[in-house]
Order: C-alpha cells, then structure tokens, then sequence
C-alpha cells in the first residue's frame, strides 16, 4: 500500500512540475483595449501625474472616476509621453498596427485604406501560432461604411465584429452579421433611440460582450485580442443609467479658451467647424457618461482574467488612438498638436514580466507600438521593418520610474504642422507661421511661446534638427511640400 501511495505521490508531482514548467514557458496573450478620442484628463490614472490645474480643468468637482482603467496602470506601467503620430483616427491606428508613420501604410489621411503589403502585428501573431481577433472600429479599411466584416483581415482570423468606420450607438447581431440598428436620416444624420440602447444593444457593451465570447473560446491556447471601442468619439450620447450620471455636474470654462484678441498660432484655425466659444454642458455629461461605461466594460474583461487564471500571462494594453481638447484652446475634438489632441494614454499590465507601479517619462509614438510590443512578448521581429522603437527594455527594466528624453516626431495629415517632441518640450512648425516652442513643464496650458526666448535657443536648435532628420529619414511629405527646411 505504501508502495502504491509513493508512487502516486511520484505522479502527481511529477505532473505539477510539468504543469508549471508549461505555465512559465506558455506564451504570453495580448488584449488590447482601444478607445477612439479620449481625453487624458479623464483618466483618474492620469489626474495623478498632473498637477490640481491640470488635473481639474473644468473644476474641481467635475471629474469621472475611472477605477478599472487605473488598475491597469498600478499594476503595470503607464507612459507619460505616449503619442499619435498623426492626431486623427486612420493615421494613428495605422501607426499602430504596423510599427510605421503613416505615410508609409498608405493611410497618412482618414479614410485612406492599408496598402495590401503591409504587415500588421495581427499577422506576425498569426504566423507565430497565436489565435488573432479583432472587435470594433477599424477605420482602416478606405471609405465602406459602417463596413462590418472586411474581406482584408491583415492577420486578423477573426473579424466578424470588426467594423470599418462610423460611430454607431447601437448594433444588433443577425445571422448574416453584424447590423447597425439605429434609423438613419436622408441627410446622413444618425437617429440615436434611448429605448433601444441597453446593456445588450449599446455598442460598448455589445463589442465586449462578443470580445469575452472570443475569450471564452481561445482561452486555453495564445491568443492575441484587440478591442477598439468607438466611444467616447460622438455624438455624444450613451445608453441610461450613464446618460443622466453626470447631470449633476457644472462643467467650467477651461483656462485656454479662446478669449478675443488672443494670439494663438495660425494652425489653430479659427474658422474651421470644431471651433467653440463655449462649453457644452450636456454634451461634457455625456462624454463623462460614455467614459464610465468603457470603465465598467473593462471591469468585466478584467474580471474574465482573473476568473480563468489568465492574468499573469496575459499583457493587457490599453490605450487611444488621439485626444480630444474638449473646448480647451477654443476647440473640440483632435488634429492639433496640443497635449490633449496628441497625446494619448497608454498602460500596460503584465505581471510576469512588467513592474507594478511604473511610470515612464519618455517620448513615443504609436509606431513604436507593434516592435515594443513583439519584444516584450519575445517575438522575434529583426527581418522586418519599423520606424518606431523596441522599448520592450524600458518596460521589464527594474526602475519604477525611467526619465529619456528621446525626440519624436509628430505630424498634421495634412501637412498643416509637424511637431518634434520629447518629455519636456515641442517644437511645433508650420508653412502658415512661425516656429512654436512650448515649455510643458513651465507652461502647461500651452500658450507660451519660448522659441525666441535666448535661454531656449539650444533645445530650440536641437528640436529643430532632430525633427529634420526624422522626417527625412521617413519621407514626411510636409518637409518637400513646404520647404520647411528654409
């Protein structure tokens, strides 16, 4: 009887070391979740690497807590730089998707479609045994529109709920596909039915709804997932109990709102359609509103992970793909070079290799996304080639905290401005008006102009010359277009 007991002792421990064995060396999954045109300062995350000024730019008390977007960040890392190559929807995701500026996917403007040879990290995925699936908005795919389903999946096996371009609130799933279920207008107007939006029906939620059936089903083998919500991009309008959460908010004027006789810099355009003389209050409510729901949704993945023991091998990623000033500098919405057009969040989570807690002050931009991200799943990527960087280093170094002040180059799609930027400064320069430099540290609101101040002639100077270079070596067509050399 001992005999037979020691030697089931002998099995089962033979078969945990395998098991574990399997677990450590089990290659590591990737959910990415994606919001369209989400402002950084609603972010509790975020609030706390600014200060109260920054933080509470519409007041004190109008704020929209975000506790499950931040738990991504306090148990991993959050980069303070992180941004849009180019500040609008198709550009940055094609930035993302492929580790290159846009000019070089075929998708520098929105609406322009991936050329057929690019390479996205859905495809190296695939080609690296993973189970890849992509839910939500793709805006990469030309002008097909709401586009569900597109028949160039770029690496991506499952693409039933991916849709190309529109911002749909409410969709149904028939068994053709995926259906927008909302009545739309002659004029293109889009009839949002507060009776139809539910917690079944709401985009949000129905986009993670089929993002967790997804789970479900490749949990047990590598499995790449990204999930782009559309929300909170407008029309501003969410399903109850959110649309009437924030009712109870007064949402101030920001600091930078265009006031008469201010200088602002001549890319700002002032005539253009996105421009506000005042701040909208239902429609802030709304966006507060839109922001909860994506929070509570991620709540519910979060709580997938841990309940299928998949959250110490899973990275989990969230980020955007641009801003939205929300009334600050006298416009709404993106395609400027301000923080809260530009720059985007970006936390990332994996416990088996990334530190908790870790911030990181270095400039990025979504084409660093794909190699960083290969790299930190050591994936091995040296036949192909990125314009962005493998920080994948950065992000398993021991240091809690990195300060880099790498430069990067941003730009306008439409050649307006190109900006160079590091952790501190920017330099943002135009064929329309003089150079801009901005101080982020010194003038965070952006309204300040240091580029002939003498203490700034060398970061100036160096700014200058590295954002050339770059754009050189990228073939940015603002450089030859506009002789910005002279």
């Amino acid at each position: 009887m001992k005999k037979y007991l020691l030697l089931s002792l002998c099995f089962v421990s033979i078969g945990l070391t395998n098991f574990s064995f399997a677990q450590k060396n089990k290659k590591p999954n990737l959910l990415i979740i994606h919001t369209d045109e989400h402002n950084l300062r609603t972010l509790g995350a975020y609030r706390k690497t600014l200060s109260d000024e920054q933080a509470f730019m519409w007041g004190k008390e109008t704020i929209v807590e975000t506790p499950n977007l931040d738990k991504i960040a306090d148990g991993g890392l959050l980069c303070e730089n992180w941004y849009a190559t180019s500040p609008v929807c198709t550009p940055s995701r094609a930035s993302m998707m492929t580790g290159l500026y846009p000019v070089a996917t075929g998708s520098p403007i929105n609406d322009m479609p991936l050329n057929d040879d690019v390479i996205t990290f859905g495809q190296i995925l695939k080609d690296n045994g993973y189970a890849t699936s992509y839910v939500g908005k793709w805006h990469l795919d030309g002008e097909d529109k709401p586009g569900f389903e597109p028949a160039r999946k770029f690496g991506f096996d499952h693409n039933r709920y991916m849709m190309n371009r529109g911002h749909w609130k409410i969709l149904k799933e028939e068994k053709e596909g995926v259906v927008v279920d909302q009545e739309v207008k002659k004029n293109g107007n889009i009839v949002f039915d507060q009776k139809k939006a539910n917690e079944k029906s709401f985009t949000t939620d129905f986009l993670v709804d089929r993002a967790l059936k997804i789970l479900e089903q490749d949990k047990d083998k590598p499995f790449c997932l990204m999930l782009s919500i559309p929300d909170p991009h407008g029309p501003n309008h969410v399903r109850a109990p959110y649309n009437t959460m924030y009712d109870h908010l007064t949402f101030e004027e920001p600091r930078t709102a265009y006031k008469q006789g201010d200088t602002s810099p001549l890319w700002v355009n002032r005539k253009k359609k996105n421009s506000v003389k005042t701040i909208n209050q239902n429609a802030m409510r709304q966006y507060y509103g839109m922001v909860k729901c994506v929070d509570d949704n991620v709540g519910r993945i979060l709580s997938f992970l841990k309940e299928n023991n998949l959250e110490e091998n899973t990275i989990v990623v969230f980020t955007s793909d641009h801003g939205d000033l929300l009334g600050e500098h006298g416009k709404q919405n993106k395609g400027l070079p301000y923080e809260t057009s530009a720059r985007v969040a970006f936390m990332l989570k994996y416990p088996k290799k990334v530190k908790s807690g870790k911030h990181i002050q270095k400039a990025f931009t979504m084409a660093d996304f794909t190699p960083t991200i290969l790299g930190l799943m050591d994936i091995d990527h040296t036949k192909y080639t990125f314009h962005g960087i493998d920080a994948s280093s950065d992000f398993k170094s021991k240091k809690k905290s990195i300060v880099d002040d790498r430069i990067v180059y941003i730009t306008n799609a439409r050649s307006k401005w190109v900006a160079a930027v590091n952790n501190r400064y920017k330099l943002v320069v135009s064929p329309n008006d003089k150079p801009w430099l901005f101080d982020l540290q010194e003038d965070p609101d952006e309204l300040i102009n240091f580029y002939t101040d003498p203490a700034y002639q060398k970061i100036a100077q160096r700014l200058h010359k590295e954002l050339f270079v770059q754009m050189d070596k990228y073939n940015e067509p603002a450089l030859k277009k506009h002789n910005l050399l002279k």
